[in-house]
């Protein structure tokens, strides 16, 4: 790699700089933070970082109505979830996630927590299996068991059919990563840092081209598999730790 300290000094110094509280504010990641419990952070999390798109404004208000129609108790709402409590939610709509959506996602998620163990089991369980697009394609598996229509099936990404599980990645990165920092949680002790993918989305893919830190022209799984490694050059136990140096630069800093 040409200009290897350089490089790593760009983005260690872009990873202390928005590795910060400063960053939670405007972030999804502000959502699970506004709860104390594993679970609850596990819920707000998954369901913030699963509608991330679009603009981050709109995707904390987006999140927040969310919670709000959870009562602001997303694992209790969760574990108490019945039909009847479906009917709050007719309107809600974040892009093209709508009441359909959240709907099967309810179910999913309560059949996960009562039959499964819990969402950190079945990441666990699937990265035994092989790498983290296994871990992912077994917790997608296990999350459609319930009835569902096939438009749903859309917003839980699946890296064995090529795509880069942005939001997937991001969550995890979320639940698994623990520094001094205070922004990512490190509540998940059956998955290391090093077995993280970075999330790569249009932002972090076009500084991580930009830094010559990827070659691939597609922002898919295999992409995705690349920055990491490249990543693991600079810090090998905790490489997606950069993924704020590249999101910093691209969002705030158009670099």
């Amino acid at each position: 790699m040409q200009n290897f300290s350089a490089i790593k000094n760009i983005l260690d110094e872009k990873y202390l700089q928005y590795n910060s509280p400063r960053f939670i504010v405007t972030d999804p990641i502000s959502i699970p933070h506004r709860y104390s419990t594993k679970e609850d952070r596990e819920i707000a999390g998954f369901l913030s970082a699963t509608i991330a798109w679009g603009q981050r404004k709109s995707i904390v208000q987006s999140a927040l109505k969310l919670m709000a129609l959870m009562d602001d108790a997303p694992s209790e709402f969760i574990t108490n979830f019945k039909e009847s409590d479906l009917r709050r939610f007719k309107g809600f709509v974040h892009r093209t996630f709508n009441y359909t959506d959240i709907s099967v996602f309810l179910y999913a998620l309560k059949n996960i927590y009562q039959i499964h163990g819990g969402m950190e089991k079945l990441f666990a369980d699937g990265l035994a299996m092989g790498g983290m697009d296994h871990a992912i394609a077994h917790f997608r598996n296990i999350f459609f068991e319930v009835p569902h229509v096939v438009r749903t099936r859309k917003h839980v990404s699946n890296p064995l059919s090529g795509s880069c599980a942005k939001r997937i990645n991001m969550f995890l990165r979320w639940m698994v990563r623990k520094d001094d920092c205070g922004v990512d949680f490190g509540i998940w002790k059956s998955i290391r840092p090093d077995q993280l993918i970075c999330p790569l989305d249009v932002h972090s893919g076009r500084v991580a081209r930009r830094l010559g830190l990827l070659k691939r022209k597609q922002d898919d799984w295999k992409a995705a598999m690349e920055l990491t490694e490249n990543l693991r050059q600079f810090d090998p136990d905790d490489p997606v730790k950069y993924d704020f140096a590249l999101f910093g630069l691209g969002v705030f800093e158009k670099f």
